[in-house]
């Protein structure tokens, strides 16, 4: 009898649990918003805000904001510092780093004792139980899994014993001894921070095993996999690992990402899982083969709510708890969570495909962003690195957009910048440098990926004609008083559309 048929039954107990509470969404989301609140009553936010005295859903939308990082990054840092019962009961000891904040370059997300055990590693879990679900035939457990990690680099002065990095590193650091039977690399390999000495580690640790499943960001894993097949000097990744069966991916998009995986993959024996977690949560697994949507998961220690997108910006908008939301409808999501995120705002909007069970698509970020390859650039990122570039290089921009340009089989990805000079700088490709260099200083997550040309390559740049942004505006109606070009997009659109305009004259 193989490993995988012996742990099946184990998985699949969960099936049932995960049909009902989606099925159920209006008692289960009440059962956890109870429990959120009852556990935080004694801590500093729940005697702000009265837990004790709220009794029902609309006591708590009435007595709670809707919230973003700004607002709670003074209390956040005194969970860092090592005070006890702030956000959440007791003392925190981790927390997830994450670039997304409009007034600093990363934000921290607590990662509790009860959101690793309620939420990361039940998530984990219930991926694995919809995957064997799924796939009778699979044999996951009968070779190694290979799980991206991050690492625990970060720019803060931590007291003892507080651990800040990215989500993986915290999730691998914490895990089940257990589970490191089943998976590489080596804790020392997957928590390493420097990617030019982790690469080829990682390449030669797993190249020894047998890798059944692998686990991560796509953009991360693509650059992997390239490795160890050049190493093994391989056509395909099954030639190295043959009983390679499924990607559990998440993250990020994976639909640029797809037919290059194709080209490096068995596609007859490949499969592909996606999933919704972040620093925040995980939130939401594919449930069926052939539909990309994704099943939110109701009982995992999180409680949703939905705001529609056209009152995303106002002082008071009108949330929905998940029983109320309507198919086809695109919301912006708000979870209240074990972490201590009370009616936080993720940033990202959802599109509900269907409401019994609930089952959602990610349909893009309240604010415009670039996170092609994991690297969530933000606009004022991008409006700090263009002015200092600016004041550097001694000259100045009318109008600027990027967006990604995906990686080839031979080429990784890179970013491409149309700008509009209206003072030019004496040379583009030092300006291309420099712009670079202040991203980086901008952005953490930016910084890692192009940390070594390992995962992105340097920025490019297309000098915009005198007007061809008032051109583009006037040919989509837009041109006039309220002048606004979207600074980065994670899609080509915008400016293909704009080059091509470029080109014309």
């Amino acid at each position: 009898m193989n490993l995988t048929s012996l742990v099946r039954p184990h998985f699949l107990k969960r099936i049932g649990a995960i049909t009902y509470t989606t099925m159920h969404a209006r008692d289960t989301q009440r059962s956890q918003l109870g429990m959120l609140l009852k556990n935080a009553r004694d801590t500093l936010v729940g005697e702000r805000y009265g837990f004790v005295n709220i009794n029902c859903y609309d006591d708590y939308r009435s007595h709670v904001p809707v919230s973003g990082y700004a607002d709670i990054r003074p209390l956040v840092e005194r969970m860092i510092a090592g005070e006890k019962n702030i956000l959440w009961p007791g003392t925190t000891r981790r927390f997830a780093q994450s670039s997304g904040t409009s007034d600093g370059k990363s934000k921290y997300i607590p990662v509790t004792a009860d959101s690793l055990r309620r939420n990361h590693y039940q998530g984990g879990s219930d991926v694995v139980s919809t995957y064997l679900n799924l796939y009778p035939d699979s044999r996951m457990f009968d070779g190694k899994g290979f799980i991206l990690g991050g690492s625990f680099a970060n720019e803060l002065t931590l007291p003892a014993g507080v651990k800040v990095g990215d989500l993986s590193a915290n999730l691998i650091d914490a895990i089940s001894p257990l589970v490191n039977l089943v998976r590489v690399p080596s804790k020392r390999i997957a928590l390493m921070e420097d990617w030019r000495q982790k690469l080829p580690a990682l390449v030669k640790a797993s190249m020894r095993s047998d890798i059944t499943n692998i686990s991560g960001v796509p953009s991360w894993f693509l650059t992997v996999l390239k490795e160890v097949i050049t190493a093994a000097g391989a056509a395909t990744i099954h030639d190295v690992w043959p009983h390679l069966e499924v990607f559990f991916h998440g993250g990020i998009s994976f639909k640029p990402y797809r037919e290059q995986y194709a080209h490096i993959t068995d596609r007859s024996r490949m499969r592909y899982i996606e999933t919704y977690n972040a620093s925040e949560g995980f939130f939401a697994v594919q449930s069926e083969i052939d539909d990309p949507s994704l099943l939110l998961l109701l009982d995992l220690g999180i409680f949703y709510e939905f705001i529609p997108t056209d009152e995303v910006d106002d002082k008071f908008p009108r949330a929905l708890p998940a029983w109320e939301v309507k198919e086809g409808h695109t919301y912006a999501m708000i979870i209240t969570s074990c972490n201590g995120l009370w009616r936080y705002a993720l940033g990202d909007t959802v599109t509900v495909v269907s409401v019994n069970p609930l089952k959602i698509i990610i349909s893009g970020r309240t604010k415009h962003y670039i996170n092609a390859f994991g690297e969530e650039l933000m606009v004022y990122n991008a409006d700090a690195a263009i002015a200092s570039t600016c004041r550097e290089l001694d000259c100045a921009i009318t109008n600027y957009t990027a967006a990604p340009v995906y990686a080839g089989d031979k080429s990784r990805g890179r970013h491409e910048w149309l700008i509009e000079f209206n003072r030019e700088p004496d040379d583009i490709e030092a300006f291309a440098d420099t712009l670079d260099r202040h991203l980086c200083h901008e952005n953490s997550d930016y910084q890692a990926k192009r940390a070594g040309n390992l995962f992105l390559d340097r920025l490019s740049i297309v000098k915009g004609r005198p007007g061809v942004f008032d051109e583009w505006l006037a040919s989509t109606g837009k041109l006039g008083g309220q002048r606004k070009v979207p600074r980065l997009n994670n899609d080509r659109r915008v400016i293909d559309s704009l080059l091509h305009l470029n080109n014309m004259k």
